[in-house]
């Protein structure tokens, strides 16, 4: 298998992960990161040892040799726009969730990795939890029966959750319950989401964005399967990103209950008490290997540009994704059910409480 030339832009907690991760891999020829922050770029670069190094992402354009990318940049909203930057210059893209801010946006992008011939993936890594995996296994081969209830709650230190709501004004569905969201929609394909209902509760969050502190929403499905879906963001602070999940699958002939709490890893110390090491979602590196799922994620994407495979989350699954969030921040809003897709009296509403809530900032 020949090497390539690969660039991550955005080298922030995540697209730290990813670079770190492309440096130890013998696919990369050579690797490329692009940071606004002059520090953490030094920080990286020192630990990287990258081909190139820079502050402004139309270098990696410029850069015919650069084949692959990985778009990890926060605040969300620059998604969009270098993914499509990146696609209209006719290289394979990882854009870290979300897709986009706007369904049309989304759509842009999709069409644009077709007329461009290239690949284009959004980073769900829960697929590459070897649990969901396994769940996905014993879906698929008959185990459970037929599935009637999906059941997931995900919650995340108030730490983390502080960190994220501060830089960009989504809710817990939308930045958390959307991994679950994608995975569960996964495990029950070619079964579609036709109506969501969620409510929220007011605590901590509040005062950082005017979020809710947890949002749980009930999904139903084309072919009669219930999904419940419940994400936080308002636990004590622990471990650093700390996050901690449970999963119940039950079917006609079994059930699958799934514990990602993180529990089996307990650090005690007298300086810091009680910590769960290893219990971030994308995972961290830990001296020769890799433990979590961003990792095999950001190698699993590479070998499908050189073997020319089909990417791990189409990126029509994600516009799912999304539409499905949005239908949940609708509900929550409008304390009713909403159809999907979207209808054009859903998306004017949305569009009503963005702006609503531009104004309330």
């Amino acid at each position: 298998m020949r090497s390539v030339e690969v660039a991550v832009i955005g080298t922030g907690w995540c697209g730290g992960i990813r670079a770190e991760t492309l440096s130890r891999s013998a696919l990369v020829d050579k690797l490329h990161i692009c940071e606004i922050r002059k520090e953490r770029l030094a920080e990286v670069r020192a630990l990287v040892n990258p081909a190139s190094a820079t502050t402004d992402y139309q270098d990696i354009l410029r850069n015919d040799a650069i084949e692959v990318v990985y778009i990890s940049t926060t605040p969300e909203s620059t998604h969009f726009p270098i993914a499509r930057d990146c696609l209209r210059a006719g290289k394979h893209v990882l854009l870290e969730k979300p897709i986009a801010m706007e369904l049309w946006e989304a759509d842009e992008l999709i069409q644009t990795a077709k007329r461009q011939g290239v690949k284009f993936t959004i980073g769900y890594s829960q697929r590459f939890n070897t649990k969901i995996a396994y769940a996905k296994k014993k879906i698929q081969d008959g185990t459970l029966g037929r599935v009637v209830n999906v059941m997931v709650s995900r919650h995340l230190s108030r730490s983390l959750g502080k960190k994220i709501a501060q830089r960009v004004k989504l809710s817990p569905a939308a930045m958390e319950s959307t991994h679950d969201l994608d995975f569960v929609f996964w495990l029950l394909e070619p079964a579609k989401p036709v109506r969501v209902y969620s409510q929220g509760s007011y605590g901590y969050m509040q005062e950082v964005n005017g979020s809710y502190d947890c949002m749980w929403t009930t999904v139903t499905m084309d072919n009669g399967m219930l999904v419940v879906v419940g994400g936080g963001w308002n636990l004590p602070p622990a471990y650093p990103n700390y996050c901690g999940t449970w999963i119940e699958i039950t079917g006609t002939e079994g059930a699958l209950i799934l514990d990602d709490t993180q529990r089996d890893n307990w650090l005690s110390t007298v300086s810091e008490g009680t910590r769960f090491p290893m219990s971030t979602m994308p995972g961290e590196q830990v001296d020769h290997v890799f433990a979590g799922q961003m990792g095999p994620e950001t190698i699993h994407f590479l070998e499908s540009c050189l073997l020319d495979r089909p990417v791990m989350v189409a990126p029509e699954h994600a516009r799912m994704v999304m539409q499905s969030y949005l239908a949940a921040d609708l509900s929550a809003a409008i304390n009713e059910p909403v159809d999907l897709p979207l209808s054009n009296q859903s998306l004017a509403t949305i569009a009503d409480l963005r702006e609503g809530l531009r104004e309330a900032s």
